[in-house]
């Protein structure tokens, strides 16, 4: 089992270092990055829905709605 996850951190690490010698470290790593953005980005959660939305899905509404609520810069008034 241990011989086999060297096998595989060997073939990562040399990918890697083709994809760096190829298109540079700051794209590779840029792309990196991107592809990790994207992923976090798709994740749906249902903690940001409202209740009436839970309730429509049929999800059980939360007791304390305190917890939904999101601080949005454009609420500041003047």
């Amino acid at each position: 089992m241990r011989e086999s996850q060297f096998l595989v951190a060997d073939t990562l690490s040399v990918a890697v270092h083709e994809l760096c010698r190829e298109h540079g470290v700051w794209r590779t790593a840029g792309a990196l990055f991107l592809a990790a953005w994207k992923h976090r980005a798709e994740k749906n959660q249902i903690s940001d829905l409202s209740n009436r939305m839970r309730r429509d899905i049929g999800f059980p509404e939360l007791k304390d709605d305190r917890r939904n609520v999101r601080f949005s810069p454009w609420d500041i008034r003047l």
